[in-house]
């Protein structure tokens, strides 16, 4: 491109322009993974085809570890806090009838409560997609080393050794050139082209169910009252689905498991939409329909991440459903992932091989996280259709049926067993932040999260205080203010974690004792210098002190601490190796430069 990251004309005369890392897709992962590569020195161009991007709301929850990683690469959560839905008005999920009507259930929504500040320092916020879009698009607008270019698609692509020459089309013209990338990250949705391009295939189920996906606007607080929840499960035969409340006063969706061959999906208008969403309020207010699509509730998961120097990253690598918040965050973790190391080979500090680690460590994530996604919708959707409405095709009759059930005093622990059986659908912390590269285990729960110091897991949150002001620099300290729980002492000492040691330019090293490790830190610190690689050491006493007793038992317990263990962690915050005192600088310095290919 002239000027590197000028608008290229389509006159034809724009074949082989040059940019490190070319981006197709502006959804989050691709955003992040520009804004990512922008800290780290290295630029990129994003080329999305749409002229704008989709207004319905789609996912919606951003999960404690997407935070991390957001605060990690400099993006200001507690601005971030201030746009979407407030923590008072998210923190439950509600079975209903109708929002109208009976209350037969509710489970907590994703461990909003103070207490989950012991495992992370960043709890869920729920944010419209849109809106998580425009808040990274902000902050890119007058960033020189990203330029974003909308209605320009994906056409094909050819690679050697060394480059990608990607071949793209202005939309509304047809004017086609060519752009030469040393990387091609794929961040083009579930129906990449890209991954098509390139003949990857996918495993997986296909759908299963069909689901409609209805967008209004409708304020909602005078039917929920004091009922107020992220979610609304509808178990009216009329509706069953739930509706997501990103603003109980305006912006609203309605997911149905609707009956395709009463209703197939080309078949619905307006009218039935809004015959619909009625049913889910349970009375009749002003409410404007603003669009409605069908979808497969299935998962799909590519066989493999990368093919030569392009990469597949967010749903062009993996679409599972909605139930459980997974699809989005699996894509900033899979952004975090690959860009440290693309990062890491254009600054000369990891060869090459460094870039297969991104398939061994994210696709079985994936995995995983599809397979608990595709447990969750079963088990719900199952449990709406058990309420005495399942084979019954007219309406009423299944109604009269449902409110019988639900008033059966006989069937009142069943119906409170299968409401308890659902919460780890809406508690994934383990699946969020438990999970360790390397392993190939899916959790028993997705609910029971234990902070783990084992090589491949992201390291364990603490709160601690700074010793001095060359600790964290100019980082901004996290605001919990939110957390209306919490006193001004709480609040004064949670600022920051453990894990905003770990920078993503390099390595860090957590220590319990500067007499042990200062003298082979130096040593280190030296011989990956010489091979470009950045280090430091915090150490415990020195450079911080843990604010929390009971954290510091867990560090000094299972981190090792009190044997004189240190940590080694990697540039995404996850554990390289745990040396002892003993262990060698040679060593430590091996693993280093092993994982990054040298």
């Amino acid at each position: 491109m002239p000027g590197l990251l000028e608008t290229p004309s389509t006159n034809g005369d724009n074949n082989g322009h040059n940019v490190p890392v070319l981006i197709v897709g502006a959804g989050p992962a691709g955003l992040l993974s520009a804004y990512m590569l922008s800290k780290l020195g290295i630029q990129s161009y994003v080329i999305e085809k749409y002229p704008e991007r989709l207004a319905a709301p789609k996912a919606h929850a951003l999960s404690p570890r997407s935070l991390e990683i957001c605060r990690q690469v400099g993006l200001d959560t507690a601005k971030m806090r201030k746009i979407g839905t407030p923590r008072d008005d998210a923190y439950w999920v509600n079975f209903v009838t109708n929002l109208s009507g009976e209350r037969i259930g509710v489970l907590p929504y994703e461990r909003m409560d103070a207490k989950v500040l012991d495992a992370t320092p960043e709890i869920i916020h729920n944010i419209p997609q849109p809106e998580f879009e425009k808040f990274v698009a902000d902050e890119l607008e007058s960033d020189p080393n990203v330029q974003i270019s909308k209605g320009i698609a994906y056409v094909t692509s050819r690679q050697d050794a060394d480059s990608v020459t990607t071949t793209v089309e202005e939309r509304s013209t047809k004017s086609r050139w060519e752009i030469t990338s040393q990387h091609v990250l794929a961040c083009d949705g579930a129906r990449s082209t890209v991954r098509q391009d390139l003949g990857i295939e996918s495993e997986g189920e296909d759908g299963y169910e069909t689901m409609m996906t209805i967008h209004f606007n409708a304020d909602l607080r005078p039917v929920v009252k004091d009922r107020v929840g992220m979610l609304h499960w509808i178990v009216d035969p009329a509706c069953s689905g739930f509706i997501i409340a990103y603003d109980l006063g305006g912006n609203q969706v309605l997911i149905s498991n609707f009956d395709s061959k009463k209703h197939p999906a080309d078949t619905w208008d307006q009218a039935l939409a809004r015959r619909v969403v009625t049913a889910a309020i349970g009375q009749d207010i002003p409410f404007k329909v603003l669009s409605y699509r069908p979808w497969l509730l299935s998962r799909k998961v590519a066989k493999q991440y990368r093919q030569g120097n392009i990469f597949l990253v967010g749903d062009a690598a993996h679409s599972f459903p909605p139930t459980g918040g997974l699809g989005l965050n699996s894509g900033i973790a899979d952004a975090h992932n690959i860009v440290y190391k693309i990062a890491a080979v254009h600054n000369g500090w990891a060869k090459d091989s460094i870039l297969d680690s991104y398939d061994a460590d994210r696709r079985q994530i994936a995995l995983i996280n599809s397979a608990q996604s595709v447990k969750n919708g079963k088990k719900i959707f199952s449990f709406l259709k058990a309420l005495g409405t399942a084979g019954i095709d007219d309406v009423e009759k299944a109604r009269e049926n449902l409110h019988k059930s639900i008033h059966d005093p006989t069937k009142q622990e069943i119906i409170a067993r299968e409401v308890e059986g659902q919460r780890e659908h809406f508690d994934n912390l383990e699946i969020h932040i438990g999970y360790t590269y390397g392993s190939k285990d899916a959790p028993p729960n997705a609910s029971d999260f234990t902070p783990k110091f084992v090589p491949g897991a992201r390291v364990p949150h603490a709160w601690i205080k700074p010793l001095h002001s060359e600790v964290f620099g100019d980082l901004k300290p996290i605001d919990v203010s939110y957390v209306k729980e919490l006193n001004q002492h709480d609040i004064a000492a949670k600022q920051y974690s453990t894990l905003d040691l770990c920078k993503m330019d390099g390595f860090t090293i957590l220590a319990p004792s500067e007499e042990v490790w200062k003298g082979k830190f130096e040593e280190v610190h030296k011989e990956l210098l010489e091979a470009g690689v950045t280090a430091r050491l915090y150490t415990a006493g020195v450079d911080f002190v843990f604010v929390d007793p009971e954290q510091k038992a867990l560090f000094n317990n299972e981190g090792g601490f009190s044997y004189g263990n240190a940590l080694v962690v990697r540039p995404d915050q996850h554990i390289t190796m745990l040396p002892a005192p003993e262990t060698s600088a040679a060593l430590i310095k091996s693993e280093v430069l092993g994982h990054l290919g040298l």
